[in-house]
This record gives C-alpha cells, sequence and structure tokens, in this order.
C-alpha cells in the first residue's frame, strides 16, 4: 500500500539556504511538496537576493534573513512561520569555517578560526533547537547535517570534522532532553555532494570519486536522496526514531577503504 506524506496544516522551517544546490534547499523542495507551511532562512541580504527569487512562486511559503548565533533574530524566524501554522519540522543546515582552516596541518588551526566553526557549525544547533522545541505544542521533528569526518579523518575537512563531532553528540544529548516532550532529534550525515559550501574543502573532488569508487552502491548521492531522507525524519513514518545518525551515503560509511 502506497503511504503519502502530509504536512499541511503544520509548518516548517530549513535554516541555511544559500541557492538551488543547497542541501538545504532540496529540503526545503521536499517539504513544500508535503504541503508544509514552509518558512526557509538565508543569512545575509547578498544570499537572500537568490533565495527570496528561488521561492517567489512557491505558494505558502516565506524567506526571512536570520543570524543563527543571534538569538532574537532565530526567534523572530519562528515567530514567523508559527504565526501560519504550528510548528512541526526544522532543519538545520548550517555550518562554517575560514578556508584557511580547510588545508594545511590540522594543528596549525588558530584559536579565532576554531572558534568560528565551532560556533556556527556546532553551537547554533542549541538555540535553534530550543526555540524551536519552546514553540512545538504537540512534538515535532529537529534534523540537523553532519559528515562522515566526524568519525575518520577526511584530509582537508580539519576543523570542520571536529565541529561535526560536536554537533553529532549534541544530537543525542538533545534528544535525551526533549525526548519526554515528543520531541524527536535526528542527523543526516550525507555523502560528498557538489554545494557550494564543499566548493571551500580542497581535495573536494577526489572525495566525490573516492565515494563513488568505493560505496557498495558504487555512485555518489544526490540533493534530492538527502531530501527524501529529511522529509521521512519530519513525517510521523520516523516517530520512533531520535538520537540517530542517519547515513545517506551509497553506504561507503561501513566500508573500511
Amino acid at each position: 500500500m502506497a503511504v503519502s506524506i502530509d504536512l499541511s496544516g503544520q509548518s516548517a522551517v530549513v535554516f541555511g539556504v544559500a541557492n538551488h544546490r543547497s542541501i538545504a534547499w532540496a529540503i526545503a523542495q521536499r517539504f513544500h511538496e508535503a504541503g508544509a507551511s514552509l518558512t526557509v532562512t538565508y543569512q545575509n541580504e547578498r544570499m537572500g537576493r537568490t533565495v527570496l527569487d528561488l521561492v517567489k512562486d512557491m505558494d505558502n511559503t516565506q524567506a526571512v534573513e536570520c543570524d543563527v548565533l543571534d538569538e532574537a533574530s532565530v526567534a523572530a524566524a519562528f515567530d514567523a512561520a508559527t504565526s501560519r501554522a504550528p510548528l512541526a519540522a526544522v532543519a538545520h543546515c548550517v555550518a562554517f569555517a575560514n578556508k584557511d582552516d580547510l588545508a594545511g596541518d590540522f594543528s596549525a588551526t588558530g584559536i579565532d578560526g576554531f572558534r568560528l566553526a565551532m560556533d556556527v557549525s556546532a553551537y547554533s544547533l542549541l538555540p535553534v533547537a530550543r526555540l524551536g522545541a519552546e514553540r512545538m505544542t504537540d512534538g515535532g521533528s529537529i534534523m540537523t547535517l553532519t559528515f562522515h569526518a566526524a568519525d575518520k579523518v577526511y584530509p582537508g575537512y580539519n576543523i570542520m570534522g571536529v565541529a561535526k563531532a560536536a554537533l553529532e553528540n549534541e544530537v543525542k544529548q538533545l534528544a535525551s532532553e526533549f525526548g519526554q516532550r515528543n520531541i524527536r532529534v535526528n542527523a543526516i550525515s550525507a555523502g560528498p555532494l557538489n554545494t557550494l559550501a564543499a566548493r571551500g574543502i580542497s581535495g573536494f573532488t577526489d572525495m566525490q570519486k573516492i565515494h563513488a569508487d568505493h560505496s557498495p552502491m558504487r555512485r555518489n548521492i544526490t540533493q534530492d536522496e538527502v531530501g527524501d531522507a529529511a522529509l521521512f525524519l519530519a513525517s510521523p513514518l520516523s516517530t520512533g526514531i531520535t538520537g540517530t545518525i542517519l547515513y545517506v551515503d551509497a553506504g561507503y560509511n561501513i566500508m573500511a577503504v
């Protein structure tokens, strides 16, 4: 029997859309197709020009500027979303590190670069989750994006591997904290995708080739596949899943190579 996912009458917020290649955008599209009242956020006015153009012809959708390190800004994004419908799903798709900290020796990472990567890529989940959970009156789903470098060493990923490791631990702690409120917290660990953020990683093209050559499915994944996984996590089909790192990487994570 076919099962359809219906998010109509509920609001969903996707933090961190940059352009049409963003994983965040693939997630936003899936939420919209499922009928959610959709709010997407962008970092600044420059990115806003692109994102506002993406959503201009989408019904029941709005785009708002949001600084995830400013709690008032995060709260305003949630307030805009919940003015339309009760909040049910939140996707945190935000990460950043200085390009200089994604190459060379990891031991050379300076304290400012370390703090920046951790603040934006890991800490920012906390205000997003806390303020989102406050507005989930009937439970819901919070998710974020991670990468296999949280567990293994990827040359060129450097400080972002540390940030993703912290992020994954946060997912587990938040899942424990919010579980009795019927709020699920999970992470999607996606394989390497050609996004704006990925272009800043030294050796990214080689990374994609290695994944395609050695994953059980002998290919790379697509943004749409991550969007599908996010929709599953946002839906009633995943009500028994929390604190989980869901790999969407064509199986690469299980291989020894």
